[in-house]
């Protein structure tokens, strides 16, 4: 599985990071082909794994807001809205758990995955590739840190309820690899040659947020009886199981650069 794992992450990263590099319209279609995609694993996952009637709505509202030119105030608004509207909508049937707020949950997924997706965008478009690049080099290096200490060192568990196999070694393991990786990778594409105390500083507590988010997923996942949401990725399962740390860090470092953008030294 740890074979399958790593070969699957081969394949995706080099056009992930050409298309955040190279920005534009390439950007663009990965974000609507993610958002399309996460949107559909979350119907499937709110219906205990069984598709329902409405799993068109999230895909196309996901490509509707890519090239609606992805303003983020307006389609945080868009979603938000929308988000509200279906909340009070209720189709016919259930979820496989019995629940008869099923499509409520459908419709917290709209910001669930879109609002991080606009907040990403904003950052490319504020911060340039180098502060996409170092976000996704902490949420990589937390990811491997945690699963690594986690393997190696065991112990205590961190949330044995929403994930029996994540341990609080594994979580001090992914802050100290985001630590390691977030200050080298600020390293690397500082102009200046040197890092600012900011990047440093989020870096660990950016880990933190990453494991929450992790977690916040598998709590929904179990919620519904789900062990994936999906199965398009050999090894990691779903588009959801494999950026959930990412969802989490976005809208945080969103708010970050728009408070601290200056001092950090980004535009």
């Amino acid at each position: 599985m740890l074979k399958t794992r790593i070969f699957s992450a081969l394949i995706m990263a080099p056009p992930t990071l050409a298309a955040v590099y190279f920005g534009g319209l390439w950007f663009l279609l990965l974000l609507a082909l993610t958002g399309a995609v996460m949107g559909w694993e979350w119907v499937r996952l709110c219906r205990g794994g069984v598709r329902g009637t409405d799993w068109m709505v999230p895909p196309l509202m996901a490509l509707a807001g890519v090239f609606g030119g992805f303003d983020p105030l307006w389609v945080i608004t868009g979603l938000l809205s929308a988000t509200g509207i279906l909340w009070g909508y209720q189709p016919a049937g259930q979820c496989r758990d019995g629940s008869p707020h099923g499509s409520r949950w459908v419709a917290l997924g709209l910001s669930y995955w879109g609002i991080p997706l606009v907040c990403l965008a904003w950052i490319r478009q504020q911060g340039g590739w180098e502060t996409a690049y170092w976000i996704l080099a902490v949420v990589w290096a937390t990811d491997i840190g945690a699963y690594a200490f986690g393997r190696l060192i065991g112990g205590p568990k961190l949330a044995p309820g929403l994930s029996p196999n994540k341990t609080w070694a594994g979580l001090i393991g992914g802050m100290l690899c985001a630590f390691a990786f977030g200050w080298g990778g600020a390293l690397l594409v500082e102009s200046k040659g040197s890092v600012s105390p900011w990047f440093v500083a989020l870096a660990p507590l950016l880990a933190v947020v990453s494991q929450m988010g992790d977690l916040a997923e598998s709590g929904i996942k179990r919620r519904f009886d789900v062990k994936d949401s999906s199965n398009i990725i050999p090894g990691h399962g779903g588009i959801l199981d494999r950026v959930d740390g990412l969802m989490a860090i976005m809208p945080v470092m969103a708010l970050v650069l728009a408070f601290l953008g200056d001092e950090m030294g980004l535009y």
